[in-house]
């Protein structure tokens, strides 16, 4: 027997599974996904009821059987038509000129899925172009991971004082940590028991778990994160961001429906005194307080204050990713570090000297980090755009070069020992999360970019004082994030191309 009739049958047996199940359309797929999904939060929540109400602990057999878990997407790709048999595998590949909805080699490819009801368009969307392009074959089934019970409890009005998270433990699935993690994002996990590869980064059990942080940090809920975010290290952001969204929402050709808040406030153009409702509303609560420009297919505007440090930045984008925006932006403060700079100018990273340190053992610092051609372009031409200055005189106020991201705020006590390092990655601004978020971008697969805005000067005697704050805060806040604004107004113009195939890595899930 030929190594390829070898090969061929070794996948078959992988790929058997998949077979038990009609090759569908990517709409079928999505709809039978939806529908495994439903009944299994129905069952769980019911279930949880009847335990809550009288102690009937749930059928073992039926949880054998899958009552509680999350669907599964299971995708192949043969590589060859089948009559073919003497065509090697490695040299049939549809020539895919995109970074995401591609395969790196044929086989069988499957995932736990969550939330059809959030993802399934872009599911739908992925899977349509696998079809076209790979003919691949396409079946839904039931995983072998169970929904946690902590993630159907919103909505179900189920009270839960009258028993402790112990006992529901013991009879319910609950979150196992040691099923969930990047093992997949940082390569480390190519093949599951089956032998089949992953269809996405995140499993369904993965995404959940996010799904449920995001919204204890943001004070929001994951499903009104848009596409397109913007971070911030500073709260005064936010009163740009909501005077901006309120402006858009206005506008009679908005393409804006709603701006979300804090603490579950969402503001429409009929909500009446909307400025004093965000005031007052509970965002000194949450650890990363969030806003979002709604757009009913998500291609709106988050805005995440996340506040400072390299910690905070790693925590969100852990959580974010699941969502798989189309881009992350760093629009914050930094120290300049270089004489010829003055306050309110602005620094476009195009390289980032990482001395932050939370990220060492998922990323080693010797790992680059590229700057991503379309992201840099919008920054620099938004800018243009919206300060009116081009050429020399944007040189004069914005500097490109190399952005150092430490994780101690005090620094400037150990410049010494810092000095030669700044001088020789000739850094030209410093600051507390941008190479994180960077870093966290290159990871998962997420288009990133930074522009920053210098606050002080610390090393040239130029600190931010009481009056001279005021003043700069007022000129350049502003003006910076709508500079944010008009880089994602151009980014959404690029369309797939903003996901550069440069994030992916050498064996790749299919799912971007």
């Amino acid at each position: 027997m030929t190594q390829w009739n070898m090969e061929k049958q070794r996948k078959a047996a992988r790929g058997a599974e998949s077979h038990r199940f009609d090759n569908l359309t990517a709409a079928e797929a999505v709809a039978r996904l939806r529908d495994i999904y439903v009944a299994a939060v129905k069952a769980l929540q019911t279930d949880l009821q009847a335990y809550l109400t009288d102690r009937s602990k749930p059928s073992k057999t039926a949880r054998e059987q899958g009552r509680y878990c999350y669907p599964r997407l299971i995708v192949v790709w043969r590589g060859v038509d089948e009559e073919d048999d003497d065509a090697p595998l490695h040299l049939r590949h549809p020539v895919v000129n995109r970074a995401f909805a591609r395969f790196s080699r044929p086989g069988t490819y499957s995932s736990s899925i969550t939330r059809p009801d959030l993802f399934g368009e872009e599911i739908r969307t992925q899977l349509e172009l696998l079809q076209t392009d790979y003919n691949a074959e396409i079946s839904v089934g039931v995983s072998d991971q169970e929904i946690p019970y902590p993630y159907v409890l919103d909505g179900a009005g189920l009270d839960l004082n009258s028993v402790s998270a112990f006992d529901l433990a013991r009879h319910f699935p609950t979150t196992e940590l040691a099923l969930i993690g990047n093992e997949v994002a940082d390569g480390m996990e190519l093949l599951d028991a089956e032998g089949h590869r992953p269809l996405a980064l995140f499993d369904g059990l993965r995404t959940d778990f996010s799904l449920a942080r995001l919204k204890h940090y943001t004070g929001t809920p994951a499903e009104h994160i848009q596409s397109y975010i913007l971070m911030t290290n500073y709260h005064r952001y936010v009163d740009v961001f909501v005077a901006y969204a309120l402006e858009q929402l206005k506008r009679p050709d908005s393409p804006y429906t709603a701006l979300s808040c804090c603490g579950g406030i969402v503001i429409t153009k009929d909500t009446p005194n909307p400025l004093e409702l965000i005031a007052n509303s509970p965002w000194r609560k949450f650890q990363m307080p969030s806003y979002h420009l709604l757009s009913p297919d998500r291609q709106g505007i988050s805005l995440v204050n996340i506040g400072v440090g390299p910690a905070n930045a790693k925590n969100i984008t852990d959580h974010l990713a699941v969502m798989r925006p189309h881009v992350w932006l760093m629009i914050g403060h930094c120290g300049g570090l270089r004489p010829s700079q003055s306050i309110g100018d602005y620094v476009l990273a195009h390289a980032y000297l990482r001395d932050d340190h939370v990220m060492d053992n998922v990323l080693p610092r010797e790992i680059p980090i590229p700057p991503i051609a379309e992201v840099q372009v919008a920054l620099q031409q938004a800018a243009v755009n919206i300060t009116g200055q081009d050429g020399d005189a944007l040189k004069k106020r914005l500097r490109t070069g190399t952005v150092v991201t430490t994780d101690d705020r005090n620094w400037e006590l150990r410049y010494s020992s810092s000095a030669l390092l700044f001088s020789q990655s000739r850094a030209v601004a410093i600051d507390m999360e941008s190479a994180t978020l960077a870093a966290q971008g290159y990871r998962f697969r997420v288009p990133y970019g930074t522009l920053l805005c210098v606050s002080d000067k610390p090393l040239h005697g130029e600190l931010k004082l009481p009056g001279q704050a005021n003043h700069f805060y007022e000129r350049a806040i502003a003006e910076h994030i709508d500079i944010g604004f008009e880089t994602i107004n151009l980014l959404r113009q690029a369309g797939a191309k903003l996901h550069s195939r440069k994030l992916r890595a050498f064996d790749e899930p299919p799912f971007r």
